[in-house]
């Protein structure tokens, strides 16, 4: 098979990320004696200083890691809803729905903490190395891509009329100033580098241990000029998508009473693989759901790639994204259990859900009842008022959707990054970093980057799984991956991409699991050029929430029988651009010979694999 790069193969170490930059500097690492861990950490530090209008230190990042001989673990770095965000609070500011933008949408920032927690108990390397690569990058300069430009170029009047020291660093790359940023010319952020030494300076004072110096470091940003600078943005009022100017909820409190967490992944077994997922405050069992909708005999699948193959997967994600919308949320302390992800999982479930696919096209958003109870959703999403269990229909009126709507406007739209590393001692890891994004909030002054804006995708009604509440995870979209054959950790991937990073996954996972031995076994690459698809038949996690009911959005590479034949099943086809769906980024290793893979996608032509 034709693919657009090798899929890369060695024993020393190998990358997969969404930019260059960060898997060259993750390899660094690994050149220089560091581990999966230590390169992962420095990957993911300078993603926020090359994609920043993809992720940033306040946004998050949930992390799947397999330490060599020892259990896959998920790292939530994912924060609550700070104290004072409550629904009441929203609703008396004359809100439906949390703003797009802006500190009301701000979440405790989880991304930071949870690369120091990698760091200080997986990693080897101090602080200061990992740091390096990011701050040389934010001081010197770095070529950014295109997307960093454009994306600036379409929030200039927001910048310049209401976001002012966003525009003092982004809207200065021309030779004269007040541009934005253009390929082929350096571009700097001097003050997230400056935010960078100082956190060094302050943690490493004489005697401190590698992890005496993380553990100060994470007070910094807890207690220190970060949290006060973090705290005072919070409460600046600002211009948001409502097209009002809010204060945040953002406290000195929040900061300092959370912090990173490890968790039991959620896993599901097919076809002799075993796949692990962060928990359902994410949209990673949406993953398993779809798997557990086939055969579990790949035998009595269709043929890979064709009509009935597509039709199958597609309507698969349509039950799994509605039992998403109905089930998925944070469960709180001490409520373990409130998301019923073992029925959610069972046979005896998918048995049903899976007669609910039919030859043509589903437009209904249909949520099962898992264990007999009744499924809710948001009245936001329903255009009707009741809800029948797994054969009942819930129409939606909405339209649109997508990625995250991050512009004051609601034109412009955010994404995702993702890092994969596997070394030579068999540690493996897999990343979605996100939020945080330069769009989302303005930069904070004294530091460089910006809030996040998590809790957009919590509702703003009582009593849903995912309704905003104080503490408590707003649903992520962020779902990293890891696969293990025999109980040994074989490969991890993932993809930037909203609502549409478990579709691509799906697919991709499958062009590998299906690949047959005599063809050589894992094609990485293959399975991540191969034409995809996604569907918006079911409320976007993001601000406006919409949704595009029996929508396909096909590669333009798709067999054109295979589009034809969609249509004839009602499917609302729209043919997009040749490489525009799907963003993976996978390494892989085989336990029998050790031999490690790697693969990235080339769509965008920024993101990149690399190892030796």
């Amino acid at each position: 098979m034709f693919t657009t790069r090798p899929t890369l193969q060695g024993t020393f170490g190998m990358v997969s990320s969404t930019h260059w930059l960060a898997s060259q500097s993750a390899m660094a690492v690994l050149e220089d004696g560091g581990n999966a861990f230590d390169a992962a950490v420095a990957a993911g530090f300078v993603l926020h200083v090359v994609e920043p209008h993809l992720n940033g230190p306040a946004g998050e990042v949930p992390i799947i890691l397999a330490p060599a001989g020892g259990d896959v673990r998920v790292l939530c770095g994912q924060g609550p809803a700070p104290a004072a965000a409550t629904v009441a609070h929203y609703r008396s500011l004359g809100l439906e729905l949390v703003p797009g933008t802006g500190p009301l949408a701000a979440a405790v920032p989880g991304a930071f903490d949870a690369w120091m927690v990698l760091l200080r108990d997986h990693g080897t390397k101090s602080l200061a190395d990992v740091l390096a690569y990011a701050i040389g990058y934010a001081e010197d300069g770095h070529a950014p891509v295109e997307g960093v430009g454009a994306v600036v170029a379409t929030v200039r009047q927001l910048f310049e009329e209401e976001w002012p020291s966003s525009a003092e660093i982004y809207l200065r790359a021309g030779p004269d100033g007040g541009e934005p940023p253009r390929t082929g010319q350096l571009f700097r952020n001097p003050a997230l580098a400056a935010t960078w030494r100082r956190l060094l300076a302050e943690a490493e004072a004489p005697g401190r241990s590698r992890t005496d110096v993380i553990d100060a470091a994470r007070e910094v940003w807890r207690g220190g000029f970060i949290a006060e600078a973090l705290v005072r943005q919070a409460g600046r009022p600002t211009m948001d998508t409502s097209g009002e100017r809010h204060a945040g909820t953002l406290s000195a409190e929040d900061l300092r009473g959370w912090s990173a967490r490890y968790e039991d992944p959620v896993t599901y077994d097919w076809n002799g693989w075993t796949l692990c997922k962060a928990g359902a405050w994410s949209q990673g069992p949406a993953f398993l759901q779809q798997l557990a909708l086939l055969p579990q005999d790949s035998t009595e699948l269709p043929a890979y790639g064709s009509e009935d193959y597509v039709h199958l997967l597609i309507e698969g994600c349509k039950l799994a994204m509605a039992d998403r919308e109905a089930w998925y949320g944070d469960a709180g302390e001490g409520g373990a259990g409130s998301v019923p992800v073992r029925e959610l999982l069972s046979e005896e479930y998918n048995a049903r859900r899976r007669k609910l696919i039919g030859d043509d096209a589903s437009y209904e958003l249909r949520p099962g009842s898992p264990g007999g109870r009744e499924p809710r959703l948001s009245s936001h999403a329903l255009a009707v008022s009741s809800v029948s269990g797994d054969g009942g229909a819930v129409a939606v009126a909405a339209a649109g959707g997508g990625e995250p709507t991050v512009a004051a406007d609601g034109a412009t739209r955010g994404d995702t990054c993702h890092v994969d590393v596997v070394d030579r001692w068999g540690n493996m890891l897999s990343a979605t970093p996100s939020g945080g994004w330069l769009q989302s909030n303005p930069v904070v002054p004294e530091l460089g980057f910006p809030l996040g804006t998590r809790l957009q995708m919590a509702w703003l009604e009582e009593g849903l799984p995912n309704s905003l509440t104080p503490g408590r995870r707003p649903r992520t979209t962020l779902t990293p991956s890891l696969a293990l054959r025999d109980g040994v950790p074989v490969m991890a991937f993932g993809s930037p991409g909203g609502d549409q990073q478990d579709q691509w996954q799906t697919h991709f996972f499958l062009g590998v699991a299906l690949r047959p031995p005599a063809q050589g076994g894992l094609d990485l690459q293959g399975a991540i050029d191969a034409p995809s698809w996604h569907t918006d038949s079911f409320p976007a996690s993001f601000h406006p929430r919409a949704m595009r009911p029996g929508s396909v959005t096909v590669e333009s590479r798709m067999a054109p029988e295979v589009v034809a034949g969609l249509r004839r099943r009602g499917h609302e086809v729209l043919v997009g651009g040749a490489w525009t769906e799907g963003r993976l980024c996978a390494v892989a290793r085989d336990p029998q010979s050790g031999v490690l893979s790697a693969a990235a996608n080339p769509r965008g032509m920024q993101g990149y694999a690399v190892g030796r």
